[in-house]
């Protein structure tokens, strides 16, 4: 079935996963996918060898995401073959033949502000997955914790992630408001440690989901 309004469950993926306990804690509570961040100016990055042990932790039904934004070829490369990557995510201004050389399913990720033409932006690649639709802020487009404005949300048969500011409190809401395919949370399951999920905040983020 084709389109977003064919699918009746919202998917969850949990991103910035940074040790294989995390991991394991996503695993168990059922999300459908995490992200590893390759990016090095993130707070949440890891190395490959680390990448590898998050992986080894996950069971196999949950999809592995490797997060990257204008990395090089080669460090694609060097993630795909240290650790299990089931997609891509790209950040950055990667091209679409960038993203599709290494014949891995890609989601590509853009930060939404006012006067973004999704029409023009999404046309650009065709060939991925899913589109990300993230907050934008002080230039970064991604990774932000900020929401953007929900109005801007397009019409669109292609598979869309909505990310951005997400949290147990507002993922209803948000859901309601745009009926994405799935939805992105890295700091609103997070306590009071960058990069360390918080069990609690996990649950009622999925119990949000599920309600919505």
């Amino acid at each position: 079935m084709a389109g977003q309004a064919a699918r009746t469950r919202v998917r969850v993926k949990v991103c910035g996963i940074t040790t294989p306990a995390d991991a394991a804690l996503a695993g168990d509570a059922g999300v459908d996918a995490v992200g590893i961040n390759f990016f090095a100016g993130s707070p949440r990055a890891v190395s490959t060898d680390q990448a590898a042990a998050i992986c080894a932790a996950l069971p196999a039904q949950v999809a592995v995401v490797g997060v990257f934004v204008d990395p090089s070829e080669a460090t694609v490369r060097k993630a795909l073959g240290a650790a299990r990557l089931d997609i891509l995510q790209f950040h950055g201004s990667e091209s679409a033949a960038f993203c599709r050389q290494f014949d891995t399913p890609y989601v590509k990720a853009v930060g939404v502000g006012p006067g973004f033409d999704f029409d023009t932006w999404q046309s650009g690649y065709a060939d991925a997955r899913a589109l990300m639709l993230d907050g934008s802020q002080g230039g970064r487009s991604g990774g932000t914790g900020v929401p953007f404005d929900w109005t801007l949300w397009p019409r669109s048969d292609r598979l869309l992630v909505l990310a951005g500011g997400l949290t147990p409190d507002n993922v209803a809401a948000a859901i309601r408001r745009t009926r994405p395919f799935a939805v992105d949370v890295a700091s609103g399951v997070e306590g009071a440690t960058k990069g360390r999920k918080d069990p609690a905040r996990l649950r009622s983020f999925l119990a949000a989901v599920a309600d919505a």
